[in-house]
């Protein structure tokens, strides 16, 4: 039987939760009323084009089911069966109860608020380290909301930008997030039988970069250190990634083994300071997923006494559905409650971190300098790759000519 103490300690922590979590919602409210800082970019030629890749996030509730209309007719995301039918019935099915989860975030998702930032902070500082190809100027293509990845090219086009970087915002390959959005690069020139008017290069990867290894390690030491102290020994970390169906993992995507890296690099910058493990999120539908699944693992954890936990989002560089919600309300808040949890926490998301913008600028002056179209592992098909659009797209970039 649960103490009278216990029960004490856990509405102390409770409401601990639900402070935090109203702030976050308070910030992605002011974050979706704000002006986007692309509106504050100088009116002047860029040199330099980079297109900030992402899946993009509903803004407000009535773009919800356009969002997953899209997302559901993703043949690169996912497979189904006529799917031209069966995805937009799903969508429809499936549009008020994701219109209720953003309504508990703040009325919609604030990622091109942190995509904005971050690009703008990125470009100013590339100015200035990277004279040569200056002027810079970022644009957002997001595959499933407005800007659309078709959108922004178009407007690159208009600017008549000389040099043309694809800047994937998910720092670990995967076919189904990264290769979808490189694929409608592809698919934009190949659909309209043009030739690009401009150069493409592709920043396709970067789990392991170490101004991206120091921001998270950052964010997990400033975490841990709200932990009672007397606690903070004791801390599990779990580092929180979306999963993947094991039909995707068995192709031969790089996605589980590019994470593993980016925790194992984080955990040695911590001097592996706590036991840890890595888990995997979102899963959907009957079939198998990439697990161990973060819930499952919270429950197993605290049957052994583990109480003390600490969520870290090593996938997402900014704050979502799967960071807002999913994490902080279904995780932290529901299931930390029926678990009986005596701390849970997450990290921070990168957000509006200036290391983080400098680490985008550092990638992309690294990448311009290397003159390489893309990296060699975007050169190399999924072994069991059935989709040919996949080595199309990985042809059209690996033969662009680079001046």
């Amino acid at each position: 039987m649960v103490s009278v103490l216990g029960r004490a300690c856990r509405l102390v922590h409770i409401t601990r939760s639900s402070v935090c979590l109203s702030v976050r919602r308070q910030s992605t409210a002011a974050a979706l009323a704000q002006t986007t800082a692309p509106d504050t970019q100088e009116n002047r030629k860029p040199k330099t084009g980079i297109l900030m890749l992402n899946m993009g996030g509903p803004a407000k509730l009535g773009d919800v089911h356009d969002f997953l209309l899209r997302l559901f007719l993703d043949t690169d995301l996912m497979k189904l069966p006529v799917q031209n039918k069966l995805g937009p019935l799903i969508a429809k099915r499936r549009t008020p109860k994701i219109q209720e989860q953003y309504s508990k975030i703040g009325g919609g998702s604030p990622i091109k608020h942190w995509t904005s930032m971050q690009g703008e902070g990125m470009v100013k500082l590339l100015d200035q380290m990277s004279p040569e190809t200056a002027p810079h100027k970022f644009y957002i293509g997001f595959r499933y909301v407005h800007p659309l990845t078709e959108e922004a090219i178009e407007e690159m086009e208009k600017d008549e930008v000389e040099r043309a970087v694809a800047f994937t915002q998910y720092p670990q390959y995967s076919c189904s997030t990264t290769g979808s959005s490189l694929n409608a690069i592809y698919r934009y020139y190949s659909d309209r039988k043009e030739r690009p008017k401009m150069p493409w290069s592709v920043i396709d990867r970067w789990p392991t970069h170490p101004l991206l290894v120091e921001c998270f390690a950052d964010h997990v030491r400033n975490e841990l250190l709200k932990f009672p102290e007397d606690k903070r020994n004791d801390v599990v970390i779990l580092f929180s990634a979306h999963s993947l169906p094991m039909a995707v993992v068995n192709r031969g995507d790089p996605y589980p083994q590019e994470v593993g890296a980016t925790v194992q690099r984080v955990m040695e910058r911590l001097g592996h300071c706590n036991p840890y493990r890595l888990v995997w999120q979102s899963k959907v539908g009957p079939m198998s997923w990439l697990g161990p699944q973060t819930d499952d693992v919270i429950r197993g954890l605290c049957e052994r006494g583990k109480k003390n936990l600490l969520l870290v989002p090593i996938a997402f560089t900014s704050d979502h559905i799967e960071t807002l919600h999913e994490l902080d309300i279904e995780y932290g808040q529901v299931l930390g409650e029926e678990c009986g949890v005596e701390n849970i926490r997450r990290a921070e998301s990168l957000n509006g971190n200036p290391l983080f913008m400098k680490a985008l600028a550092d990638l992309v002056q690294s990448h311009l300098r290397s003159n390489e179209p893309c990296s060699r592992q975007l050169t190399l098909r999924c072994p069991l790759c059935t989709n040919p659009t996949c080595g199309q797209t990985k042809a059209f970039f690996s033969s662009q000519k680079l001046a």
